[in-house]
């Protein structure tokens, strides 16, 4: 038995969830977000939790609980709050800007790389170094963090690159006379 799939997902207020047949709509504060569901997984709405439930209990079934039962809470949670990725820019140099276009970012090559910004996705730089992904869709939102940060990935010698702000370069010990 799943031990996340057991678990029933809270609504909270002023979110609404309509569910019909095996499609599943959230709509929230900021914005709304539609998935469809497996069709061996059933999902019901009892008040203000949707419950997640195995049409039958196969192998298959089990496999899909849990996986069913988190996409359809981050589709509520992102209806709700939103997700946010923070990205570290560390090099000599190294900056970001937003403009009418899209992001701008100098990473060291010759020339500017442009990133257009994808719709449902908000971009803010605090600092030139730091940049803030914000947006309703989760898969979404790590998609374009992880788009932005393969342009210039940290190296493991002088750590400069674009990272995540949470996230731990090993660094290595340079060549030795």
């Amino acid at each position: 038995m799943s031990r996340v799939g057991k678990n029933p997902v809270p609504v909270p207020a002023g979110t609404t969830v309509e569910i019909n047949g095996q499609t599943v709509k959230a709509k929230g504060k900021k914005g709304e977000l539609t998935m469809r569901v497996h069709d061996d997984i059933v999902v019901a709405r009892e008040g203000n939790v949707v419950t997640v439930k195995m049409r039958q209990n196969n192998t298959r079934s089990r496999v899909l609980w849990g996986t069913n039962r988190n996409l359809v809470r981050n589709l509520i949670q992102g209806a709700t709050d939103g997700y946010t990725v923070n990205l570290e820019i560390t090099g000599v140099g190294y900056r970001a800007a937003v403009d009418a276009k899209g992001l701008k970012l100098q990473l060291g090559f010759s020339h500017d790389v442009n990133f257009p910004i994808p719709a449902g996705i908000a971009i803010k730089i605090a600092k030139p170094t730091e940049i803030e992904i914000s947006g309703a869709d989760k898969q979404k939102v790590g998609q374009v963090a992880a788009e932005i940060r393969g342009m210039k990935p940290p190296e493991p010698y002088k750590g400069k690159g674009i990272r995540y702000a949470n996230e731990t370069i090993l660094r290595k010990e340079g060549k030795k006379k």
